[in-house]
């Protein structure tokens, strides 16, 4: 049974402990009694408090109550999640804060995404709890923050308990709560019209499959949301080492980014005509796998030789995109896991997004540092596309040489959108692999915040309000 997970702020009329958040300069300043209270200037000089970003201390006021002081960077421009650390600093208690920080609502946000745990092996621990600072939407943070609490339990659940069956009943579900309609192709029809989702898929047991969500069809505007759906890669007979198959149970992360996205928005009521599309398989080993050689035909005519069985996502990619531009949505986007060259470039917290779009990829970046879901953008290199023809097919998945991998992998993917198209792919890495502020070790999602931010200002909100989660 679906249940969408729920991250919300504290009950406002429950007694709570105050917390003052302040540069750390600031705490050793002169005037520092006139921005904080006497008793915590007080305990920090006697206590030889090292004032650091990220440290605080505990105090005690006037009346005998605690309080909480909270340094912060000195730089106003820094990381807007750093008081989400508080939510993992702090003993099991409610909180709220004094003072205002330079962006209220992602640093109230990010307090919300730091309390989240995956709960499902081990029983839950009680933690700190906000309320929610009175500058800011506290249903609409909630909310945003229950749809990344989505994407993480998701990419954070293994493979034996999330397989094809179960993520696409995660999509149905979100569909229900929405009001959505959810169609799943799978079987004869599946091979049928999706020829390269079938062919990755096929070597599991666990059936491969298409979830094509509808919300709101009858609106003039069009958006559409492409994520890639693998739950498990093995790599297929081009098996990965052990060391690069441990956390392949995240190969779905860019499924669980797009309809992170896709909930944000329906929540949102953004007027638009949303539609998900999210090809679902396992890449296994088996006698009926896929091989490297074999030629396939793709739903846009293509033919695809294929170089490598663990160059799949973007296979079951192409098919998924070729049937979202059919459509040619006014803006199109696809989510993906898709190469180790993106971490190797950029790391894990920074995803490489492309496209041809000049004044998108503008948006992009700006939404991406408004929202503090950071992006960079690489290039779709015309030069490099040549790489792709195949010998015996019209084009190779994964052409040899190795080099420029994410762009490669980008250009192979515009090879299935029309020219012109308003569309832009995101290679994301779906992990937090060391705990941060507001970002807990495990599953990530990535870019969803941004593009929900992005979908908002191009296409409003309708006048009915939101849905809420």
């Amino acid at each position: 049974m679906f249940e969408m997970p729920k991250l919300r702020f504290a009950d406002p009329s429950e007694k709570t402990i105050p917390i003052w958040l302040v540069a750390a300069a600031a705490l050793k300043a002169p005037d520092a009694a006139q921005k904080l209270p006497a008793e915590a200037v007080t305990f920090a000089a006697a206590s030889l408090f090292d004032a650091r970003p990220g440290r605080h201390f505990f105090f005690t006021q006037a009346d005998g109550a605690p309080g909480v002081v909270f340094c912060l960077d000195d730089d106003p421009a820094a990381d807007p999640f750093q008081p989400g650390a508080l939510a993992t600093l702090l003993p099991p208690g409610v909180y709220r804060w004094i003072n205002a920080p330079e962006k209220p609502e992602l640093a109230a946000l990010s307090f919300l995404l730091g309390a989240y745990k995956f709960t499902r092996y081990k029983s839950p621990r009680e933690g700190a709890r906000l309320v929610a600072p009175q500058e800011i939407d506290a249903g609409a943070v909630e909310s945003m923050a229950s749809c990344v609490a989505l994407a993480r339990t998701l990419i954070d659940t293994p493979a034996n308990d999330l397989g094809p069956d179960e993520l696409e009943a995660a999509i149905v579900g979100v569909a229900a709560l929405f009001g959505a309609d959810a169609r799943v192709v799978r079987g004869e029809e599946l091979a049928r019209e999706f020829p390269l989702i079938q062919a990755v898929g096929k070597g599991s047991p666990r059936a491969p499959r298409l979830v094509d969500l509808r919300w709101r069809p009858e609106r003039v505007r069009k958006m559409t949301l492409v994520g890639k759906g693998v739950c498990f890669d093995s790599g297929g007979l081009d098996i990965k080492p052990e060391s690069a198959m441990g956390l392949m149970k995240k190969d779905m992360g860019g499924a669980a980014s797009s309809l992170a996205a896709a909930a944000m928005i329906m929540a949102a009521d953004v007027d638009v005509s949303l539609r998900l599309l999210v090809p679902i398989v396992e890449n296994s080993v088996s006698g009926e796998a896929f091989r490297p050689g074999d030629v396939y035909p793709s739903r846009k005519g293509l033919s695809v030789e294929i170089g490598n069985t663990d160059a799949e996502g973007r296979l079951i990619l192409a098919d998924a995109l070729a049937l979202a531009d059919e459509e040619k949505p006014e803006l199109l986007i696809d989510f993906a896991t898709l190469t180790g060259a993106a971490r190797v470039a950029l790391g894990p917290d920074l995803p490489p997004f492309f496209t041809d779009d000049e004044a998108l990829a503008a948006d992009i970046a700006r939404h991406g540092a408004e929202a503090n879901d950071p992006v960079w953008r690489l290039p779709l290199w015309g030069a490099y596309d040549s790489k792709l023809d195949g010998k015996i097919g019209d084009l190779n998945n994964a052409p040899p040489g190795g080099m420029a991998g994410s762009i490669m992998a980008a250009l192979f993917l515009r090879r299935f959108v029309s020219k012109g198209a308003a569309w832009a792919h995101f290679d994301i890495y779906g992990w937090t692999p060391a705990a941060k502020a507001g970002r807990p070790e495990g599953g990530e999602a990535q870019a969803a915040r941004l593009v929900f931010s992005l979908a908002r200002e191009k296409f409003g909100t309708a006048k009915s309000g939101s849905a809420g989660i």
